[in-house]
């Protein structure tokens, strides 16, 4: 049994800690507010060629592009996969990294031909530890997601993808859905389903005619560049807005723990000095009886 000593320093590691995860959590809620602002300011950006990439499809039907699936589905070719796995640089973030690493296993499994590109020291220290092999392309911090980070990592993924070398290419990021609830994701980044640009609403019929200099093609390739940039900025800041998200939930329930056992260290302490008074009382009171006797 624990002695009043030991309590009362029990009672100080504990109200440390709770300096600490509290210091923690202020700082997450800094850095997502920041990262939401940044997701704000280029979601426009990303929406406006998303809407372009539309229009090229409206205006030429029958389009045949290698980021896009053939009309004819079942004329695509299988083949190595690669897998952009966006991780956290840090933990104590509750089962942020743990989901991305699940999502990502789930589609190593299915199909053992894949090559990973990770961002995080999270993703790749787990990766090296298993031996499972990763390319050394994106040595990056997730911690400052900017759209010059989301270019390289496109040029390097394009550059595989255009010497064919790579048939599909997935993210896997964490998506925030609200301010309790993020969800770990994998996206097929290409090819893409004519499908996808499909409309969602009805919209007014193209009565122009559009000229393409140099070429469709060309165009198309060029504001695909862009379009992919913009993904991959999204999901970087996405998943860095639910790292926050996730840390901050995570020093709320260390908080909430951490009060939990102040309560009880306090309660417990109260009680050991309660006897120790109470024994005081006792040996006081019997040494004046005994000397009353005398």
């Amino acid at each position: 049994m624990a002695n009043i000593h030991e309590i009362k320093g029990r009672i100080n590691g504990v109200q440390d800690t709770k300096k600490i995860t509290n210091a923690m959590y202020l700082i997450a809620s800094t850095k997502m507010r920041k990262a939401k602002e940044e997701m704000e300011r280029s979601r426009p950006h990303f929406e406006a060629i998303r809407v372009e990439v539309k229009r090229i499809f409206r205006t030429v039907k029958d389009l045949e592009s290698p980021y896009f699936y053939p009309p004819d589905r079942s004329k695509f070719v299988e083949g190595t996969y690669g897998i952009l796995v966006i991780t956290a640089d840090k933990g104590l973030a509750g089962a942020y990294n743990i989901n991305v690493i699940k999502e990502t296993q789930k589609l190593l499994r299915s199909n053992a031909d894949t090559r990973l590109f990770v961002v995080g020291e999270f993703g790749r220290q787990y990766f090296r530890r298993r031996n499972i092999p990763i390319e050394e392309d994106f040595h990056f911090s997730s911690e400052h997601p900017t759209l010059d980070l989301a270019r390289k990592i496109t040029v390097a993924l394009l550059e595989e993808y255009n010497r064919g070398r790579l048939k599909k290419i997935f993210v896997v990021y964490t998506s925030l859905e609200n301010r309790l609830s993020a969800k770990a994701t994998s996206n097929r980044l290409l090819p893409f389903h004519r499908d996808y640009f499909g409309d969602k609403k009805k919209e007014e019929p193209i009565t122009q005619e559009f000229d393409f200099v140099p070429s469709v093609n060309e165009v198309l390739e060029m504001v695909m560049d862009s379009y992919i940039a913009g993904f991959i900025h999204g999901a970087l800041v996405d998943s860095f807005t639910a790292e926050q998200n996730s840390r901050m939930n995570a020093m709320s329930s260390a908080n909430q723990n951490a009060d939990d056992l102040l309560s009880d260290l306090s309660q417990e302490y109260n009680r050991r000095r309660q006897e120790v008074i109470t024994g005081e009382i006792i040996e006081v009171s019997a040494g004046a009886m005994a000397q009353k006797r005398k």
